[in-house]
């Protein structure tokens, strides 16, 4: 018998004949948010982020202006024309999202349309997303069950930052070293 086997058998034996209890599950699923952009923000904030709060009409000219004179690259499906830039060449990368999470200022791509691929994503040293208020869920589990557990998914909380064993944060590592997010409202 292996130990496994033994540890199961020991919790068979203490457990036999007892009744099946019903074990409540009240697990938050939604959080109480008044301001779900508001919060969102503030998060996206908190992770060294740099946060845009426009109405969607101011959208467009702030794009514009933010990528004047980068080399960018536009994934297939993002409301704009073309792609300025491939992965050798680009200065960033400007996506859409999949969903936004307010409570953790999460951003998740599932790399459909205008969210480009892994390695546009991951690769520049720059990223700019741009996240419809609509997108903004309060939770993550709200969040899971918008996506598509079958696509890649890449979730993103601020720039990419890790610490050695001094605890000296250094950025840029595993992703780009700027994150920008315009939340159009």
């Amino acid at each position: 018998m292996s130990a496994r086997e033994e540890i199961l058998a020991r919790i068979g034996k203490a457990v036999a004949g007892a009744e099946d209890v019903e074990i409540p599950r009240h697990y938050r699923t939604a959080p109480q948010v008044e301001d779900i952009v508001g919060l969102f923000a503030e998060r996206v904030d908190d992770y060294r982020a740099i946060v845009h709060v426009l109405a969607a009409a101011e959208v467009p000219a702030e794009i514009d202006e933010i990528v004047a004179g980068r080399r960018m690259i536009v994934p297939d499906g993002f409301d704009r024309e073309g792609g300025w830039g491939d992965l050798d060449t680009a200065d960033g990368v400007i996506t859409s999202c999949a969903v936004a999470i307010a409570e953790t200022g999460t951003i998740v791509l599932d790399h459909g349309p205008g969210q480009g691929t892994r390695a546009q994503t991951l690769v520049p040293d720059y990223h700019l997303c741009v996240v419809r208020a609509d997108q903004i869920v309060a939770g993550v589990p709200e969040a899971i069950a918008r996506l598509d557990p079958a696509r890649p998914l890449t979730w993103i909380s601020g720039p990419s930052a890790t610490s050695d064993i001094e605890l000296n944060r250094v950025e840029g590592v595993h992703g780009p070293r700027t994150l920008e997010v315009i939340i159009s409202t």
